[in-house]
């Protein structure tokens, strides 16, 4: 078997099993779990020393899925991101089916379409959404690459992806957008 295929199939076991994944994204590396398991969601909150109000981000492979994790989307918002290059994470009211202590008091959830192909080939195969949330504890920079994560997540999480380690070019978080009621376009991180 391929590393990339192994790498694929250890991920879906460990995150079945409701443990947590340290993976690659089309941004930063991220830590990674079932979206619809609470019990895992809590495991990312110890495991960066965060507190459980603090939002996180989930992926999900095409605009398709969205629908399934959300009352109601806007269509524009659709418009706009495939207008856009750069990965961008949108907030959006109503979230549903998905760990009660991933969405934000108010309701809402960070979602953000993938456009890197293992994660697309990950969330499809483990036919759920997957959280991302940088590779770091609470309070400490993000890490831009690799060699950068610190021990304690490398150690704290259950399957480190063996793929891309050595890719040195260093990465952004994605932007992050919301639309007020009114219809216009809030940009939260540029």
């Amino acid at each position: 078997m391929f590393p990339y295929d192994q790498d694929i199939q250890e991920c879906v076991k460990t995150l079945e099993a409701g443990d947590l994944i340290l993976y690659p994204t089309d941004t930063v590396w991220g830590i990674g779990c079932d979206a619809t398991n609470m019990d895992a969601v809590s495991k990312i909150f110890q495991l960066k020393k965060r507190v459980d109000t603090k939002a996180m981000i989930v992926l999900v492979q095409d605009e398709r899925v969205i629908l399934r994790y959300v009352e109601e989307s806007d269509l524009q918002i659709f418009d706009y991101i495939k207008g856009i290059h750069k990965p961008t994470t949108v907030i959006y009211q109503h979230a549903k089916n998905l760990a009660p202590n991933l969405i934000a008091t108010d309701g809402s959830v960070a979602i953000r379409i993938c456009n890197d192909s293992f994660c697309k080939d990950l969330i499809r195969e483990f036919g759920k959404p997957i959280v991302s949330t940088s590779a770091n504890i609470s309070g400490y920079p993000t890490p831009l690459c690799f060699n950068d994560i610190s021990l304690d997540i490398i150690e704290g999480v259950n399957y480190v992806v063996k793929i891309r380690q050595d890719e040195t070019d260093l990465k952004q978080p994605s932007s992050v957008i919301k639309w007020d009621k009114e219809g216009n376009l809030i940009i939260l991180r540029p």
